[in-house]
């Protein structure tokens, strides 16, 4: 399976087939709401703990709620598309969107806060698993990979652009205008989904059935070993990079003593990384075997987080561990999350929303759970962010060994 993806040729590289240039440009716009409304938010950290008179942990708690939200709103997201096409399904969750970043950005407590980030979460999650599973419907194969990181390496500008954009709000105004940069930006989402991209997914190619056959679908998927191992660590990844979201601001700014605009331009540089890792495995596709960058992204997190630990450990997380230890662990994502991804959803072509939505769902749980564990040292000590970050990429090896290819392994047909 991997020898035939990345057996690809310069022209699948430089075009992928069914995909306009405005359709590319909207999904990728698509995907970066949800995770926008996180990045322009988390320097803000501290002045939303201040204006609601809450904790460090209790701020934290509000990305929880949004990853939850993410996690539930991807799982379902997924499999009804599949069964009821995708344009209307994402124009609804849009819409949905919009009304909630208002409402967090009016949020009188951390309650309200929580709640509406539910909300915003499920419905930026249901948007970015349909937009994921167009890209499916119309590529497979090597363009599929090359598709997935290029999608992944123009995303990149996102996390480099919304903390600036988060900060430079904060310098004119307050955090919660923050939320309504979001709603506006979703509703023109809406707009460019309805004039841009049309339905995907034909009739006689969409899942008919109610929950059993969705749960069908969900088994079918989880049985292939495969898909189950790309899955992890795709996971593990998401797990890792919301080690680094969550604790970050405190690390960078509390415990360092750096001002939000030095802070989100750090911030973007680590994101950088990102975009510089993802953009080499879109380049590396067809030259070097995906599992061999994925395998390397891997060894160079267990790396960042060695160093990490022992520089919280011994140090107390001086400025430059901090510094290269992040920039380092993001970078090496870039190998990892959409070339790991795009092998998962290849290698169960019969099911691609729910095969996305399991992605997605697991993606956000992992962000949900590891941020606030993440998050216990505080704003005193980045040891636990540290010792997850050790944890995950043991796990990701292991997952690595699980998603050997299976020759002779194929996916139960839907019926």
């Amino acid at each position: 399976m991997d020898a035939s993806l990345d057996r690809v040729t310069a022209s699948a590289r430089r075009s992928t087939v069914g995909l306009s240039t405005g359709m590319l440009g909207t999904i990728v716009l698509i995907g970066a709401i949800a995770p926008l409304a996180t990045d322009m938010y988390v320097p803000a950290f501290p002045h939303v703990a201040r204006d609601l008179a809450a904790g460090a942990s209790s701020v934290q708690l509000t990305l929880t709620t949004f990853f939850v939200g993410m996690a539930l709103g991807q799982l379902a997201g997924g499999p009804v598309s599949d069964q009821r096409g995708r344009r209307r399904p994402l124009l609804v969750s849009l819409l949905v969107l919009v009304a909630a970043s208002m409402v967090c950005g009016v949020a009188p407590n951390m309650a309200v806060m929580m709640a509406t980030r539910a909300v915003q979460g499920f419905t930026g999650g249901w948007a970015m698993v349909i937009a994921r599973s167009v890209v499916v419907d119309l590529t497979s194969g090597p363009q599929l990979v090359w598709a997935m990181n290029l999608l992944a390496g123009i995303g990149g500008i996102e996390p480099i652009v919304g903390p600036l954009i988060g900060a430079t709000i904060l310098q004119l105004s307050n955090w919660r205008m923050t939320f309504v940069a979001v709603a506006a930006f979703a509703a023109l989402m809406v707009i460019a989904v309805w004039f841009v991209l049309p339905e995907t997914l034909p009739e006689q190619r969409r899942r008919r059935g109610g929950l059993s056959k969705l749960l069908h679908s969900a088994r079918a998927v989880l049985g292939h070993p495969e898909y189950v191992g790309y899955l992890l660590l795709v996971g593990f990844s998401m797990g890792v990079i919301f080690a680094y979201v969550a604790t970050s601001a405190f690390v960078l700014q509390s415990m360092n003593g750096l001002s939000p605009i030095v802070y989100s331009v750090i911030f973007a540089t680590n994101a950088v990384g990102l975009t510089i890792g993802t953009l080499v495995s879109a380049r590396l596709v067809g030259r070097v075997p995906t599992r061999t960058v994925i395998a390397t992204g891997v060894a160079a997190t267990g790396a960042a987080g060695a160093f990490m630990f022992v520089g919280a450990w011994w140090w107390g997380m001086p400025l430059v561990v901090a510094i290269v230890g992040f920039f380092v662990l993001m970078t090496a994502q870039g190998l990892i999350n959409a070339n790991a991804g795009a092998l998962a959803s290849n290698a169960v072509p019969d099911h691609p929303g729910t095969g996305s939505a399991l992605l997605g769902f697991l993606q956000w749980c992992m962000a949900g759970v590891i941020a606030p564990l993440a998050g216990l040292g505080g704003d005193r000590t980045a040891v636990p962010m540290a010792a997850i970050v050790l944890a995950l990429t043991v796990g990701s090896l292991l997952a690595l060994i699980v998603a050997r290819p299976q020759p002779h392994q194929s996916l139960p047909a839907s019926r």
